[in-house]
């Protein structure tokens, strides 16, 4: 995406723990549409307002299986082109794994160690519905696991042993009662979720 096309796009406000679309499964795309490539633009002028590294479009709302990362400006991510991954499927994890600080646009100020397979091999479409396979580690691929898992209804925390989990409660507590501060803008959890 040039920076003409993310210039176009709307700031989205990010759907909070627990909102019950976050823990829904997407709808793979069939069609690339001018609602899809609007989205899209969205989607990345809001990852880039928030700021994040990786968004999914259940997190602003929406029940397709899209999701944007841009890593570039990251050392670990120069080089690297923002990205847009259509129905992505994880088609091999490596037997190696890795620890890192995991957070989340949804999860306000909650960060937490996540172990991941240090490599995949995804399978996705981009938004010209064009299919590409890649093999990836390091910090791109334990972004797309995050974001993919979004899109299955996962959030990052399922991942915690009930020990860490534990530990978070009253922050994830905190989230759902709506009681954060932001500096992008957010769709607090309704009442009926916040008790």
């Amino acid at each position: 995406m040039d920076s003409q096309t993310v210039k176009d796009g709307t700031i989205l406000p990010i759907r909070l723990y627990d909102d019950p679309i976050l823990r829904s499964k997407a709808t793979p795309v069939t069609e690339i549409d001018d609602q899809l490539i609007q989205l899209i633009r969205s989607m990345f002028a809001t990852l880039y307002n928030a700021p994040g590294i990786g968004l999914a479009a259940n997190q602003v709302g929406e029940t397709v299986a899209v999701t944007v990362i841009d890593i570039s400006d990251l050392e670990e991510g120069k080089g690297t082109k923002p990205m847009v991954l259509i129905n992505p499927v994880i088609e091999a994890f490596s037997e190696e794994t890795a620890e890192f600080e995991e957070g989340c646009l949804s999860l306000p100020d909650l960060r937490a160690t996540v172990v991941r397979p240090a490599e995949i091999q995804v399978r996705f479409y981009d938004e010209q519905m064009r299919e590409h396979r890649m093999t990836t580690g390091g910090l791109l691929a334990r972004v797309m696991q995050h974001e993919i898992d979004h899109l299955n209804g996962i959030y990052f925390f399922d991942h915690l042993s009930p020990v860490q989990r534990a530990r978070i409660f009253y922050q994830l507590r905190q989230i759902r009662k709506g009681l954060v501060k932001t500096e992008y803008p957010v769709v607090k959890p309704s009442k009926a979720y916040a008790s």
